[in-house]
This record gives C-alpha cells, structure tokens and sequence, in this order.
C-alpha cells in the first residue's frame, strides 16, 4: 500500500489557509517528500506523520515556493538526533543551492547524498519502488515524477511441486530472488506467472503541457498536476510564465487515462478552485481540485 499527501497547494506565496508546494508518500517503511515549500513542516504535523522515515527529497527545481522549506526541516530532523542518512534528488546545482540554504544550517548530525538528474529522463531505486525523473517546460531547468511499485505475478503452486523445488525455497522466489542448490538453480520465472499491475503516481508543476507529462501520467492510479489558474482570462499569463490552466492539465488527463486527477500549485488569486470543477470535468470527469492535507492510500488491485 501507498499512502499519499498533498501537503501544501500553493503556488508563489503561502497563505493561512494554503501552504506552499510539497507532496509525501509512505510505502515500507520509507517516507518520500517531493518539493519543500515554506510550511512542509507545519503540514506534516498537522497531517500526523512523522519526519523521521523521510529518507529521500526530490525538488522538482529550485524556486523558492518548492525548496524555502528545507533548511527548516534539516534543523527539525538533526534536533530529533537523526543519524540516518538522507538522499536529495533534483536538477543540476543541486549541492549548490542546498548548500547555499545550509549557512542556516550548517551543521548536520547526518550525512546528505546528493543525487544529480543527469539528462531529460533517469529513474532511481528506492526501497522497493522507482522513482522516473523526466525534463518539463517550466523557464528554469524542471522536472516531474513518476513514483512506481512493481508486482511480481502470482505464485504457481503447481509449477513448484511439479518442479520440486523445495517448499522452504518458495518465499524467496516469490520476493525475486535466485536460488542455488548444488547443481540446481531456481528462478522466479520458473514459478511466477505474468507481472501484474503495480501502483503508480505520477506528479508534476511549474510546467506547460507536454507529450512527456501525458506518457509518463498514462494509465497512473493519481495523476497530481499543476492548475495555476481557473480563469479563461489568465490563459496568456500561464503562457507567458510556462504554467498551466486547469483546462490544460485535463486535456493531459484526458489523453493519459489515470484513475483520478488532483490539480494543484494554485496562483494565490486563485481561492476557490472548485468553482471551475464544472467545467474542468467536462473535459476529464475524474477531476479534483487538490487542498492541503488531501490524502489516498493506494492498494494493489486484486485480480
């Protein structure tokens, strides 16, 4: 299972009753944040989830409504005598720009690893799911991304016994492994059958629509997509400024088929979003306007 949080829905400023962009997922133990905007630490709290399995940030790019939050957040995590370490994940300049936030923080109880998006697309294993980073059009360096849980295919009990292969052996193929036994080896696919469908979220902002944005967000269980702004008379401001309309995040929706959209990063003129559902929906029905604390847990399906 999956647990997920729109922690804040804010674009540029926070307000007091929206704080800025961040996005947290639990799976296994692990705690994933994407972006780490002014508040990240009060919505945590306020949600009841806790920093210390937070062992990998990703920052889509580096303005100051998705990363202003961080040095706060390190502070919090070395007074609770973290050791553990933590990866950063995030465009080029990376190292610098934490860097630059750390002279707050300068000293760390744990280490940092910092791992570069090297090109338009690169994945990263994690803790038993992947992260994809891919390039968005936003007027600095920017990227979305997709997280995915793979499935492994059913168990053949049949297959195994036909193959005698020993009982004790069958947990361990189940979970991938390849097993040795004097001259023989077993393998998973010996006794699995066809993966099956996995879970899979993919999140992205500051952009304008691209092919990319609609592939990567084909047939997701949530797609979480900037909505900067509502009104038809905003368009050529969203244009101008590489962000998105509602109507637009819908037309990607409409082409990518997730289970369910969740718009976010709100202009601040933007207070109620859901006044534009209406219409939003006509072009994908399965949208919603996404607020602070917003929260899914996604399972497997069974089949």
């Amino acid at each position: 299972m999956l647990d997920v949080c729109l922690l804040g829905s804010g674009g540029m400023m926070p307000l007091p009753y929206r704080w800025l962009t961040a996005l947290m997922t639990r799976f296994n133990g692990s705690s994933l944040l994407i972006d780490c905007g002014e508040g990240t630490q009060i919505a945590i709290k306020e949600k009841g989830w806790s920093f210390k399995p937070i062992d990998t940030i990703c920052f889509t790019h580096y303005h100051g409504d998705h990363i202003s939050g961080l040095p706060g957040l390190l502070l919090t995590m070395g007074n609770a005598e973290r050791t553990e370490p933590l990866t950063l994940i995030g465009p080029k300049g990376l190292e610098r720009v934490v860097n630059a936030l750390r002279v707050i923080a300068p000293e760390l109880p744990f280490p940092l690893i910092f791992e570069e998006i090297k090109g338009p697309e690169q994945s990263f294993e994690r803790n038993g799911y992947r992260i994809h980073a891919f390039r968005v059009n936003h007027n600095v360096l920017c990227y979305g991304y997709t997280i995915e849980i793979d499935r492994a295919g059913r168990f053949d009990v049949e297959r195994a016994r036909a193959a005698e292969i020993p009982m004790k052996f069958w947990s361990r193929l189940q979970k991938g492994e390849i097993i040795c036994e004097g001259e023989r080896i077993f393998r998973p696919e010996d006794v699995l059958g066809p993966a099956r469908k996995g879970i899979k979220v993919t999140y992205c902002t500051d952009t304008r629509p691209t092919e990319t944005i609609a592939r990567e967000a084909k047939d997701a269980d949530l797609f979480i997509c900037e909505g900067m702004y509502g009104e038809k008379e905003k368009e050529g401001k969203a244009r101008e400024n590489k962000h998105m309309m509602f109507s637009e995040a819908a037309q990607l929706a409409k082409q990518a088929e997730p289970k369910e959209l969740w718009l976010t990063h709100y202009s601040p003129s933007l207070v109620h979003p859901e006044e534009y559902m209406e219409e939003v929906r006509k072009i994908f029905p399965r949208t919603w306007p996404g607020k602070d604390g917003k929260s899914v847990e996604l399972d497997f399906i069974d089949d």
